[in-house]
């Protein structure tokens, strides 16, 4: 019976999660759009406050709205006047104190990411970590620019160390080329190595 239970929990484990974060993010933009329809109805007619307020009932409408916004203001930023308003927008909030620091940050982190040009998570490899004989999985961020990479020598790689099961944490490190194993692996696969502490295997490549 217990084996049974146990077989039962690994099935339904994993939906009842995924079902959690999504019920958790969608009820966060529920948050968002009320709040958004409240200051809107603070500027706007009373008579118009009633058909307003029956937007907070259509369900998964604060979802759409986003992928919109996000949508339009992609298409918004590539072309001339797009960028114009961005980086004038980055410029008034670059002047603003205590909020500079956090967006300026933010942005560099989000930049590098997610941008096409960026050089983060580019190839998994294996570095030997926290000591020798010890092996563990990390992904190349570059290589060490500015004034820590004037101090050391040319051939030298920068990773990230995830830690399991939350890869979102972990710790950088600045090691020599010649001590990482290239890995045939992709990102998702070794992140999904990660993720699952080890169970969770890439198919072996094919020579």
């Amino acid at each position: 019976m217990k084996k049974y239970i146990f077989t039962g929990l690994l099935v339904w484990l994993p939906l009842a999660i995924t079902i959690w974060v999504l019920m958790n993010v969608v009820g966060a933009l529920d948050g968002v759009f009320t709040w958004l329809l409240h200051a809107v109805m603070a500027v706007l007619p009373t008579e118009l406050h009633q058909p307003l307020l029956g937007l907070r009932d259509v369900p998964g409408l604060s979802v759409l709205i986003l992928v919109t916004a996000l949508w339009v203001t992609g298409v918004a930023a590539t072309n001339i006047a797009g960028q114009w308003l961005v980086n004038q927008s980055n410029r008034i909030i670059s002047h603003i104190p205590i909020v500079k620091s956090i967006y300026t940050s933010v942005k560099q982190v989000s930049d590098t990411l997610f941008s096409s040009s960026g050089q983060a998570f580019r190839q998994a490899v294996l570095v030997e970590y926290p000591r020798q004989g010890s092996w563990t999985i990390a992904f190349v961020t570059g290589k060490p620019t500015g004034e820590v990479g004037a101090l050391l020598p040319e051939d030298m790689l920068t990773l990230y160390v995830p830690t399991t099961p939350n890869p979102t944490s972990g710790f950088m490190l600045i090691v020599p080329r010649s001590d990482v194993r290239e890995l045939h692996m992709s990102v998702d696969e070794a992140l999904k190595y990660i993720i699952s502490m080890g169970v969770v295997a890439p198919p072996p490549t094919q020579s």
